[in-house]
């Protein structure tokens, strides 16, 4: 898994109109890298499952 980085959000402010456009955009992006890579994405997380069943460990919820 990829270290998680700190996100510093931005000192400007986009409008409502602006917001609502780039979260679109996002969404159309990462429905599109999922819809190319969903194989991928599924061998992933299947042999994680599997590593984890045969090690005996559960995933602990995230407290917070």
């Amino acid at each position: 898994m990829p270290p998680k980085r700190s996100v510093r959000l931005p000192d400007y402010a986009v409008s409502d109109e602006a917001a609502a456009y780039i979260a679109d955009a996002l969404m159309e992006l990462a429905l599109q890298f999922e819809a190319v890579h969903l194989a991928q994405i599924r061998r992933y997380h299947q042999a994680i499952a599997q590593e984890r069943a045969a090690s005996g460990k559960r995933r602990r919820p995230k407290s917070g």
